[in-house]
């Protein structure tokens, strides 16, 4: 079987650093291949034609060619360069986020997840969008959780397994999900949940964009969705992350 040596990858950009004297060593999630990295070579250049195509969270399609080490970029051609997310710095703060769970929580040689990236894509036009990003970040979150096997259980107790009732309750890191008044009692330091933000996360987790995009839910439960979904990712990551620390400071200029 012949193996090809050059082929094209619709391509997110993740992150990049410094190379040498003039390259920059791409990060990237491909429809077709997953994660990978690449190498851009003399993109500091200021001559090069790369530089404009190859910046974080831009869709780009990228001619790969398979060097010794690393994948070469020999061509380069934006598809979407999110404009209006660089010109605001809380939505900058929200594509950065979405990019930094995806890049720790995926690994190179996984393979393909067109699923995750089509969501990840779908993602960065809703967050240029909006005028409010929220809900599109809170709905990515919840199709992400499902993509890689960590879907929070939230209809029945995640230690008992009874129904859960339309009532405040618990939500449990270790136990992926939501946990019953009566078995959130014996916990250490359980995470409280209400009925109305319990009532939001059910509702991202079985809805389509589209229906999702009609909730209009409270500040206070925007608040409080938050601070869960990054608890869990915390507890799943085994650290914080870096992006919401910087949200947070964005919004409170």
């Amino acid at each position: 079987m012949t193996e090809f040596r050059s082929f094209r990858a619709d391509s997110i950009v993740l992150r990049h650093s410094d190379w040498g004297e003039a390259d920059r060593l791409l990060t990237l999630y491909t429809r077709e291949q997953g994660k990978v990295r690449a190498l851009a070579k003399g993109a500091r250049k200021l001559t090069s034609r790369k530089a404009g195509h190859i910046e974080p969270f831009t869709h780009v399609t990228l001619q790969l060619a398979k060097g010794r080490d690393l994948l070469i970029v020999t061509q380069a051609e934006t598809i979407n360069a999110f404009l209006g997310v660089r010109d605001d710095l809380v939505k900058t703060g929200y594509a950065a986020y979405v990019l930094e769970l995806l890049d720790r929580f995926t690994y190179e040689e996984e393979g393909p997840n067109p699923s995750l990236f089509r969501l990840l894509a779908e993602t960065l036009e809703r967050i240029e969008q909006e005028s409010d990003a929220w809900l599109a970040v809170r709905y990515y979150e919840m199709r992400f959780l499902d993509f890689l096997g960590f879907r929070p259980q939230l209809f029945e107790c995640a230690n008992c397994g009874r129904e859960i009732l339309p009532e405040d309750q618990f939500f449990s890191f270790s136990a992926g999900g939501v946990i019953c008044p009566r078995c959130g009692r014996g916990l250490p330091n359980p995470a409280p949940i209400s009925v109305e933000t319990l009532k939001y996360l059910r509702h991202f987790q079985r809805s389509s964009y589209r229906d999702a995009s009609r909730a209009r839910p409270s500040p206070e439960v925007q608040k409080e969705a938050e601070v869960l979904m990054q608890g869990y990712f915390t507890y799943l990551l085994e650290r914080e992350l870096n992006t919401p620390g910087f949200i947070k400071r964005v919004r409170e200029k």
